[in-house]
């Protein structure tokens, strides 16, 4: 069953029902308990995802605070940009 199966099914439930009716009830018991398993651990990602962000955050103010404490900015750290140069690049010394 290809990806674009599944979200037609997921999206429309009178074509989640056609396509349940096909299935035997042990089939469906066991689409469930597979589908269960599948929510679970997405949510289980979701929840970590969440909490890295809130270490990253976390992290991230105490950085700055850190920062403000010593006096510093970002353009503090970050070193001055190379200036580019405006024209055409020099041509090639072997004359080719």
């Amino acid at each position: 069953m290809s990806s674009e199966t599944l979200e037609r099914i997921a999206r429309n439930k009178n074509v989640a029902r056609a396509a349940a009716r096909q299935l035997s009830m042990e089939q469906l018991n066991k689409l469930s308990d597979v589908i269960g398993e599948v929510i679970e651990q997405k949510k289980e990602e979701e929840k970590l995802r969440k909490q890295e962000e809130a270490d990253k955050e976390r992290k991230l103010a105490e950085i700055r605070e850190a920062m403000n404490d010593a006096g510093l900015s970002v353009e503090d750290l970050v070193g001055e940009q190379p200036r580019r140069r405006r024209g055409r690049p020099p041509k090639n010394a072997s004359g080719s």
